[in-house]
């Protein structure tokens, strides 16, 4: 459409709306608001200039927009990291119990000591000690006559009145046996997904693993 100007009483020329050619633009961009302010501070009346807070104020709109503009852009790509099967893992894994090859046995949420010790040969008279940091055997626990394979221990945590005596990791000491394996279980407290993309590890009490590492999940 072709631009008729025409002038007002102090001889500046306008335009009527009538010949406003469309950008094609449906919003504004950082540029427009400059654009947009450089022409309102040339234009103005020299009598009656724009008010300071005025000025203040639409620049503040203009440093808000390029701020929320960034913080999308910072959003978007946090999302992309936390989709498919890195948030998959996170989810299915987190407040779990895996069983993992280890010596040490650490209390899960209800302050349990759980573990497993597989067998290679029928055993006559099996017990495994719980022995702490200093080397006192806080809990032993006689398994008695056992068959080759698995076989499960478990202690509370408490004495025989009820009072809990252990609250922290424990190592495990095979009486009577040799085990081909000494397991035990562990709360996953994290997920550790790192943003390169590699496998995620599982946090525990005993230490960090992979997925792969759990003989048993619960």
């Amino acid at each position: 459409m072709t631009a008729t100007s025409v002038t007002d009483s102090a001889g500046i020329p306008v335009y009527s709306p009538s010949t406003i050619k469309a950008t094609g633009k449906s919003e504004m961009g950082q540029m427009d608001f400059l654009r947009l302010l450089t022409a309102q501070m040339q234009t103005q009346d020299p009598f009656e200039p724009m008010d300071n807070s005025q000025m203040v104020a639409q620049m503040a709109t203009i440093t808000n927009s390029t701020g929320i503009a960034e913080m999308n852009a910072t959003l978007k790509d946090l999302s992309a990291q936390l989709t498919g099967s890195r948030l998959g893992d996170a989810a299915s894994w987190i407040g779990k119990s895996m069983l993992v090859e280890s010596n040490i046995a650490a209390p899960d949420m209800a302050g349990q000591y759980i573990g497993q010790l597989t067998l290679g040969n029928d055993a006559e008279n099996v017990s495994v000690d719980l022995v702490d940091g200093s080397g006192n055997v806080v809990k032993s626990i006689d398994l008695g006559a056992q068959s080759a394979g698995d076989v499960n221990f478990y202690w509370d945590g408490k004495n025989d009145t009820g009072e809990t005596v252990a609250s922290g990791p424990l190592r495990i000491k095979v009486n009577g046996a040799s085990p081909a394996r000494v397991a035990s279980w562990a709360t996953i407290a994290a997920v550790q997904s790192p943003a390169d993309g590699s496998a995620s590890k599982l946090i525990t009490a005993l230490g960090t693993y992979s997925p792969s590492d759990a003989i048993s999940l619960a």
